[in-house]
């Protein structure tokens, strides 16, 4: 019983090696069919959807401000700068 653990692992690190192996061999076969023109595409429709989410975000975030300045107006609050 003592040889199942050497043999164990041992199976265990070439099967993960394996795998390991054609997964990062099919990732770079991957990347190398997209062509320049694709890849332009692509980022340019990431860099837009960043955009977009980035200005919805200030839009929130100014939209919060400005409800909180005014919802404390009604309460009576004081906001004033010292």
């Amino acid at each position: 019983m003592e040889w199942f653990p050497i043999v164990a692992v041992t199976f265990k690190f070439l099967v993960l090696g394996t795998g390991m192996f054609f997964a990062v061999k099919w990732h770079y076969d991957q990347g190398k069919k997209k062509k320049s023109m694709e890849k332009a595409q692509e980022k340019r429709a990431v860099m837009r959807a960043t955009a977009m989410v980035a200005a919805l975000f200030v839009l929130l975030v100014v939209g919060l401000v400005f409800g909180t300045f005014v919802l404390a107006d009604r309460l009576g609050l004081d906001l004033t700068l010292p």
